[in-house]
């Protein structure tokens, strides 16, 4: 991989919480290796706890992480004073969070021009800026309205405005769809697969939903603090073992081959229904398992699966019979 092409890169990453409590400590992320290249858009999938919030806020340089190295834009964050970080932050990433985090007592337009004006840009300039994005995005007509007037998929809209008006390299988004109703969120989503096609704006999603994910080249599965498996296109499994044997020891002990053990899908908790001499059969428990698809094209579904009703060539986004929202289906 050209090292000039990357755009984000952490190495040997670990992460811990202090505690005083019963339990100790908590190791939230296990020396983790990421790379995104520029234009490249990568989504982190795993439940709750995990460690995807951390892994995001340590990756932008929100946190500085208990060990290894962070580089963005080729420049190593570690050693960063604080206003180095915040420079570094306003030329190359923006985020997206899950709440917009909009300032309440600035309208939609001023919320857009904020990040310009904290950069030292004038207020005819910026809010100039911010208006084209605002028109650009669906939102020209409602510039005047607070956050508490507008509807949550309106409020994100904006907040992915802020995050384009400095045209960052990278955006990293934090469950940008949690909050969003089903029809919204699938509006959202296509205008970062737009954002990402049209002006190859880079992106880190983390999320626990894997729709999220239906436009990255690669989905990362994060358990525990370690990435487990990925999916997509554009990985490199050759430095695993070549070895494919699953070794038993006296104690009962299995050790796998770190690619059969990456296509199972990682550590987890597995049942056995099936057990014979010389056959062993696993399968993970139901509640551990996490669905993860790799890049597809998504498309409205053509009847309603709660009415059947057909909806012909028609674009609309809920059942004229029911009132169900219509659901993507892959190609």
């Amino acid at each position: 991989m050209d090292d000039n092409n990357i755009i984000l890169q952490a190495k040997n990453m670990y992460h811990i919480y202090e505690s005083l409590s019963l339990e100790g400590n908590v190791v939230a992320l296990r020396g983790l290796n990421v790379t995104i290249k520029e234009g490249e858009a990568v989504a982190v999938i795993g439940p709750s706890g995990s460690g995807k919030s951390t892994l995001l806020k340590c990756l932008g340089g929100l946190m500085k992480p208990s060990s290894g190295s962070v580089s963005l834009g080729g420049k190593e964050m570690i050693r960063m004073t604080g206003s180095e970080l915040v420079k570094l932050r306003q030329e190359t990433v923006s985020f997206i969070f899950q709440d917009s985090n909009l300032l309440p007592e600035l309208n939609a337009l001023d919320n857009v021009a904020q990040p310009l004006r904290h950069q030292g840009v004038m207020p005819g300039p910026a809010r100039s800026k911010a208006m084209e994005l605002l028109d650009r995005l669906g939102m020209g007509d409602r510039w005047m309205g607070v956050p508490e007037e507008l509807s949550g998929g309106e409020q994100q809209r904006v907040a992915i405005a802020r995050a384009l008006i400095t045209k960052p390299k990278l955006i990293l988004a934090d469950e940008p769809t949690g909050a969003l109703d089903p029809i919204t969120s699938r509006e959202v989503l296509e205008l970062f697969e737009r954002l990402h096609e049209e002006e190859d704006v880079a992106f880190l999603l983390v999320t626990h939903n894997r729709d999220v994910a239906y436009f990255c080249e690669r989905s990362l599965e994060l358990r525990d603090g370690r990435f487990v498996a990925q999916h997509g296109t554009d990985f490199d499994l050759s430095d695993l073992s070549e070895s494919r044997e699953l070794i038993i020891d006296e104690t009962g002990t299995i050790t796998l081959p770190p690619d059969l053990l990456l296509k199972l899908g990682g550590p987890g908790r597995f049942d056995v229904p099936d057990v014979d001499r010389d056959t062993l059969q696993l399968e993970r428990v139901e509640d551990d398992k996490i669905e993860v698809s790799s890049q597809t094209k998504r498309i409205l579904s053509s009847s309603c699966p709660a009415c059947n009703h057909d909806y012909g060539e028609s674009a609309e986004q809920l059942c004229p019979e029911c009132g169900s929202s219509r659901p993507m289906v892959q190609a």
